[in-house]
């Protein structure tokens, strides 16, 4: 071989490889993706909402009178007894202290009063004195009468006089009590707050008993204080009858129905338990979410269903209830993230000999993780469970697996 054709060999080879090599950079690679296999498996679809546990009859014990409650001995979750526990005691309150202006009042009433007093005191002296001369006289007729000495109507006029100077004493008599006591009515406004606080132990007090058997939910303060008729002083209830609410937003209330299961979760345990929808109230509720959006909400009350484990759980504990509204075997499910909207309908990729397929697909239910697929999906097959804006319809893939 000459020398020429040698550095044309030479040539043409570094030429091909330059040819290859610019061929293979350009050559469009496989995207990468995760792909998943569709097999037949179970569907739940549920509705999950925070809840929180509640005794489901609370008795809430108020002031039946206005006055000073003594100082609670009792703590939350000490058990109680029907009409025995005696959870506190009422007394009457303090009198308040007198300005110079009503205390000067009230001196002056006394005085009134002691005048009044010693006005009727004399009243009765009167009365004494005369019907002690009415007496005397009376007596002295019916002597006089048996000689014959007066007439029958003499004998009479002093009967009649002694029967009215005897109630005329009676009536000075009782006015005489009344003035006793408004003068008592009159030195009770000057009874100071020190007075009374001194005679708290000779008080008799009101005491507040338990309604029902169970256990001290919440004090409203233990501390000994003036409360108003009607202010809460406790909480009652029983622990063993708990219940829970949920408020779920109207539009999904209206798919919920009594004697749907319930799995509750995140309450606690290692476990997840098992309740029953009792009741969807049947009015709602305005609410404010954190985000300050206005929302419509309604009560949803579930019982619980299993045997154990919830009697650690007491009222106002937090929890996570999920409503079971499709528990399903044998349904053809697909990733959620694998669906996404072409036009009106529901699609997909498939794995189609190394190639992305669009395929339109019909969606049943679905929950938060996956989808049921009625239509467009075979088991077997392979779908991309995160398709990129790389993959189109008919560009190549490899998993990534």
């Amino acid at each position: 071989m000459t020398a020429n054709a040698k550095r044309i060999v030479i040539w043409a080879a570094i030429v091909g490889i330059i040819v290859i090599a610019l061929a293979l950079s350009f050559m469009p690679r496989p995207v990468t993706v995760d792909l998943v296999d569709v097999q037949p498996g179970s569907l739940v679809v549920t509705l999950d909402e925070e809840g929180e546990t509640r005794v489901h009859d609370v008795y809430t014990l108020s002031a039946p009178v206005a006055g000073r409650v003594q100082r609670i001995d009792r703590h939350v979750g000490d058990p109680v007894t029907a009409n025995e526990t005696v959870l506190a005691q009422v007394e009457p309150g303090d009198p308040s202290f007198l300005d110079p202006r009503s205390e000067a009042q009230a001196r002056a009433a006394i005085q009134a009063a002691e005048a009044a007093r010693d006005l009727a005191a004399a009243a009765v002296k009167d009365a004494e004195a005369e019907y002690e001369f009415a007496r005397s006289e009376y007596a002295r007729m019916q002597e006089l009468i048996v000689e014959g000495s007066v007439s029958r109507r003499d004998l009479d006029s002093a009967e009649r006089d002694f029967k009215a100077r005897r109630a005329g004493l009676d009536t000075a008599r009782a006015a005489q009590q009344v003035r006793s006591y408004e003068l008592e009515l009159a030195r009770a406004q000057l009874v100071s707050p020190l007075q009374t606080q001194a005679n708290q132990g000779a008080c008799e007090c009101i005491p507040i008993t338990s309604p029902v058997s169970g256990r001290i939910l919440k004090i409203a303060d233990r501390s000994e204080r003036i409360v108003r008729e009607g202010d809460m002083l406790l909480q009652i209830g029983d622990p063993r009858d708990l219940e829970i609410v949920v408020d779920y937003l109207s539009m999904d209330a209206v798919r919920i129905e009594a004697g749907q299961r319930v799995i509750i979760d995140n309450w606690g345990g290692a476990e997840p338990l098992n309740g029953r929808v009792r009741r969807v109230e049947p009015f709602g509720f305005l609410k404010v979410s954190a985000l300050g959006i206005e929302e419509q909400r309604v009560n949803v009350i579930i019982d619980f269903a299993s045997d154990e484990g919830w009697e650690r759980l007491g009222h106002g504990y937090q929890v996570e209830s999920r409503v079971v509204l499709l528990d399903a075997e044998d349904v053809l499910t697909v990733p959620l993230t694998a669906l996404f909207r072409d036009g009106e309908n529901w699609a997909l990729f498939v794995e189609e000999n190394g190639r992305a397929g669009l395929r339109q697909v019909k969606v049943g239910q679905r929950n938060g993780v996956i989808a049921e697929i009625r239509d467009g999906l075979k088991a077997g097959e392979s779908v991309v469970a995160h398709p990129s804006d790389r993959v189109i319809n008919g560009v190549r893939i490899a998993s990534r697996d």
